[in-house]
């Protein structure tokens, strides 16, 4: 059995935050105190939702509470609605990474030896705060990559100044010679961080996929509240849910709303992209936006969709994993993505047989292919079973948990 450890662990969101990442990172510090470890944990002020501090968080620029595993300190996120001010952000991202990197020292009993510092980036600066504390902590370092930057900003167009994208990369570099050991989400990721790196530390990048909760996520009855208070009854549903940014290709379904007046389309999210989709879809009865939703309704949310949609810009499926892939699967239903060929999410869905992927950025492609799910309700129906059945296989949080206990372990050894 492996010793208790004492981790300290740097990530920009956590329950109750609503973004995906801190799903993943809260369910994994439970696992990991499941396993008898004690977790520290230094995150942002609850922000997501709505690009601000959240009603109740307000007034304090830190918050620290003891926990059954350990305890959370929560700093100012100095949160930035819009998403293409680059500058702004960025002075944001320093402006949290800096109260984080303070805290993070303090964190635990006031600075003593830690076995482990897990980071997760974005953003990209705390990687070096990171790094900075655990040397400080003296512990090694393991940095968790969710998406790369800046290939994934540079890709999108929302870093454009070569100056900019220079400073992204060496940053990039710099941060990743310094971890003891770097996970990412997909062999893909892998080839990209290790193109990045000397030959040398190949041996410190590691493929560990995101989770799914499968005893939380489950399918059920499409008939939901959430329908009714979309004003849906029976209709045919086709979601997105999940951020609506520079990322996600939705303008495919408003011209597959076109094509399928008979089909509803649910929008369900927000972000600096969300105007840009509205305006398009102007006069489209049968189009549905929706706010984010609270952390529990999420598998409500997923069952009321007859098919999901996982779009990504072309470029963008070999630095990003959609973490939302897997908790559709977990509902049960199928999947439509639009993302390059030959990368993960067009991987997992050929190897489990839960849906299709066409090439982003082609509504053609995308309508016909949409079509050919909707025409075939007994394919649905064994799409979503069959995704179920993979990651309940694959991606159980428990199993995710115990590799990266080993991977503690293991560079605490070194």
């Amino acid at each position: 059995m492996t010793r208790s450890l004492k981790l300290l662990v740097l990530c920009p969101h956590f329950e109750p935050d609503t973004a995906p990442t801190g799903i993943i990172i809260t369910r994994l510090v439970r696992e990991l105190a499941a396993r008898g470890h004690e977790v520290h944990v230094v995150t942002a002020l609850p922000w997501y939702r709505g690009h601000r501090v959240e009603t109740g968080w307000e007034g304090r620029r830190s918050r620290r509470e003891r926990t059954a595993f350990g305890s959370i300190t929560r700093v100012y996120p100095f949160p930035s609605a819009d998403k293409r001010n680059i500058a702004r952000r960025a002075v944001g991202f320093i402006g949290f990474c800096a109260l984080a990197g303070f805290a993070a020292l303090r964190a635990g009993r006031g600075g003593r030896r830690v076995d482990a510092v897990f980071v997760m980036s974005p953003p990209l600066p705390i990687g070096l705060v990171g790094w900075a504390v655990a040397r400080v902590r003296r512990a090694p370092m393991v940095f968790n990559v969710q998406d790369i930057f800046p290939d994934a900003a540079v890709a999108t167009g929302a870093i454009t100044n070569p100056r900019l994208i220079a400073l992204g990369r060496w940053l990039e570099r710099v941060t990743y010679h310094r971890a003891a050991a770097i996970t990412v989400l997909s062999d893909d990721l892998v080839a990209n961080v290790v193109s990045k790196i000397r030959p040398s530390r190949s041996g410190t990048v590691h493929m560990i996929p995101n989770f799914v909760d499968v005893d939380a996520i489950r399918p059920r009855s499409r008939e939901t509240t959430y329908r009714s208070e979309l004003d849906i009854g029976s209709e045919t549903v086709v979601m997105y849910a999940g951020n609506v940014g520079m990322s996600q290709s939705l303008e495919l379904l408003v011209e597959a709303a076109r094509a399928r007046p008979d089909v509803v389309f649910v929008i369900n999210g927000e972000g600096s992209g969300r105007s840009a989709v509205e305006a398009a879809a102007t006069g489209l009865t049968n189009v549905r936006f929706a706010s984010f939703q609270p952390a529990d309704r999420l598998a409500e949310v997923l069952a009321s969709g007859d098919v999901h949609v996982v779009p990504l810009r072309r470029g963008l499926g070999n630095v990003s994993v959609p973490s939302k892939t897997y908790s559709i699967l977990a509902a049960g239903r199928p999947i439509l993505a639009s993302i390059d060929s030959g990368t993960e999410v067009p991987r997992i869905l050929a190897a489990s047989g839960a849906g299709v992927s066409v090439e982003p950025d082609d509504p053609a492609a995308f309508v016909a292919a949409l079509g050919r799910l909707l025409d075939d309700p007994a394919s649905l129906e064994e799409c979503g079973q069959a995704g179920r059945r993979w990651v309940e296989q694959h991606v159980a949080p428990a199993a995710v948990a115990q590799r990266y206990e080993e991977l503690f372990v293991a560079v605490g050894r070194h």
